[in-house]
């Protein structure tokens, strides 16, 4: 962008108003155009020179419209020259969030440097980066104020160790906002989960136990207990978990590896859960009890269900539900294990009428959940698409 290629688009008149612009407006209305073109064109070594020229003498306006200008305008561009972006960076906070937030050519010890430094609303920016390493992650559980950690807990693209979860939980574990950011992350670690069932309550509570793994014994002691307003779903815990066969071993030590809850896990398509319950109840190893079930005929199915110690009625219901579970196929698509699970539930309703209330209410109420959460996947796709 030299200032032959330039002209035609910007006028000696620009030029003056950009460096002698009477109001702020004017200048920012010229900063504005020049930072578009400086963000869209591919520049030659004497034209980004020019460039940063330009972008040095709107970092020095006295006006903030006109370094915000500068900032929001250039805030995902790595032609911002690094020494600017850091200038940017210690500017009041209207000036300085969109560059920390966003700006590409900070290095981590730039990132490092001012999370010790700035104030709580730029620490806050920086926690909501798009990815965060562990080590800046680290930093920020350890030294943030709380409203940065709750940014960090939050934000999916930042790397958590364990030592940044137990650094947040420490610092902030009583804090709600630290609280639902790390519950609604994708996952958090068994223990972690395990260390905030003791601080949260109410919907917190809830979320907490129905979407994370527990330790098994925990998982089935609140299974057991009245706690809130929670009601732990063995079902859901047993998909989640890591140890399947340590959590069916802790079922059965604990009177809880019913019947009705096999048969509820299978007619949602949870077969892990099912393999590993009928080896435990029938004292065979999983692989074969994975061949009977699944590669030896109705036959194979019947002798482990009956040395399972299963009731002969449920036997039907039982291999219906297996002849849905093969026939049914996960579609490859966002949340299709929703999309699955429902399509199991549906089928298994159609075919066996003759299921007790309770796992019939229970089936139900999980056919809406299903179907709940893959039409609010679908919704989210065709929104997206828009």
């Amino acid at each position: 962008m030299s200032v032959q290629s330039i002209r035609p688009q910007l006028t000696e008149q620009d030029i003056h108003r950009l460096i002698k612009g009477e109001t702020p407006e004017d200048r920012a209305s010229v900063a504005h155009r020049l930072c578009r073109r400086i963000a869209l064109d591919v520049l030659s070594d004497a034209e980004r020179e020019y460039a940063q020229e330009i972008m040095g003498i709107l970092a020095d306006d006295a006006a903030d419209l006109v370094r915000r200008t500068l900032s929001v305008t250039l805030r995902n561009s790595p032609i911002l020259p690094r020494e600017i972006a850091l200038k940017l960076a210690q500017d009041i906070e209207a000036v300085a969030i969109p560059v920390l937030q966003d700006s590409p050519v900070f290095t981590e010890e730039d990132l490092i440097e001012l999370v010790l430094s700035v104030t709580a609303a730029k620490q806050a920016a920086i926690a909501n980066r798009e990815h965060l390493s562990t080590t800046l992650t680290e930093v920020i559980s350890e030294h943030g104020t709380v409203e940065a950690v709750r940014m960090l807990s939050a934000n999916e693209g930042a790397e958590f160790t364990d030592s940044a979860y137990d650094n947040s939980i420490h610092r902030f574990g009583s804090d709600e906002g630290v609280q639902k950011g790390l519950i609604s992350r994708e996952y958090i670690p068994t223990h972690i989960a395990e260390k905030m069932v003791s601080l949260v309550s109410g919907q917190l509570f809830d979320l907490l136990v129905n979407r994370h793994e527990l330790p098994a014994q925990m998982a089935i002691d609140l299974a057991s207990a009245s706690r809130e307003r929670a009601t732990i779903d063995l079902v859901e815990q047993a998909g989640r978990t890591y140890d399947l066969p340590r959590f069916v071993s802790q079922l059965h030590l604990n009177g809880r590896l019913t019947h009705s809850l096999i048969m509820r896990a299978l007619c949602c398509g949870q077969m892990p859960f099912v393999e590993h319950s009928l080896a435990e109840l029938s004292g065979v190893g999983h692989q074969r009890v994975w061949l009977m079930i699944h590669d030896a005929g109705p036959l194979g199915l019947q002798a482990v269900f009956d040395r399972a110690g299963m009731p002969r009625k449920m036997l039907p219901a039982f291999r219906a539900a297996v002849n849905v579970f093969h026939e049914t196929t996960h579609d490859g698509g966002p949340n299709d294990r929703a999309r699955f699970r429902a399509r199991m539930i549906e089928r298994v309703l159609t075919q066996f009428q003759a299921i007790p209330k309770e796992d019939l209410d229970y089936l139900l109420e999980k056919l809406d959940y299903y179907s709940e959460m893959a039409a609010m996947e679908e919704v989210g796709d065709s929104v997206g698409a828009a």
